[in-house]
């Protein structure tokens, strides 16, 4: 029992660290949409700001869906053609910031996960499990850094499972003559 006990908070408070740097991102994220919503005059920019912050949290998928919302608000506003490529740079900018600097740096910051990890295992969690791997990758490499970084539980010795007073077989007294058992 206590084995899983040790394993349960060791996987709860890794992904709870990674909940809140997510947490950390999604805000980051949606201010900066709502800087680019606001500067391309989208129309309803602070809801759609708050979706994409909501969007966020779907790993590697929900910047891309936080894209749709101000594309339709502004094909039915019947936006000019350079505000739509605008959109399209703003997304850009948004998707190389928080993919190669935010969420890098903050799943170091929260999980020590290396930097490289944080570039890498996405790419190859999706060449080998395309849709599971990538959206699996981050919470799990904060799973597999916290175990790597905790200290090590020493096995017990199979003399150590035993108590310390060794009874051993348990004779019954001998009987001496002239004398008490």
């Amino acid at each position: 029992m206590m084995q899983f006990q040790y394993h349960a908070d060791l996987t709860l408070g890794a992904l709870r660290r990674w909940l809140i740097a997510q947490c950390y991102d999604s805000l980051l994220v949606s201010l900066m949409w709502l800087a680019a919503l606001l500067w391309l005059q989208v129309p309803w920019a602070w809801f759609w700001a708050l979706v994409a912050g909501c969007v966020q949290f779907i790993p590697h998928f929900g910047l891309l869906v936080a894209l749709f919302g101000p594309a339709m608000a502004m094909l039915f506003s019947g936006a000019p053609l350079e505000r739509w490529l605008g959109l399209l740079a703003a997304y850009a900018a948004i998707a190389l910031i928080d993919g190669f600097l935010l969420q890098p740096y903050l799943m170091h910051r929260k999980n020590r996960v290396p930097v490289w990890a944080s570039l890498l295992t996405p790419v190859l969690l999706g060449i080998v499990l395309p849709f599971w791997g990538v959206l699996f990758a981050p919470p799990l490499l904060a799973v597999i850094y916290a175990y790597r970084g905790a200290p090590k539980k020493e096995a017990r010795v199979a003399e150590q499972q035993f108590s310390e007073r060794s009874e051993g077989i348990v004779l019954p007294p001998e009987k001496r003559p002239g004398g008490d058992a």
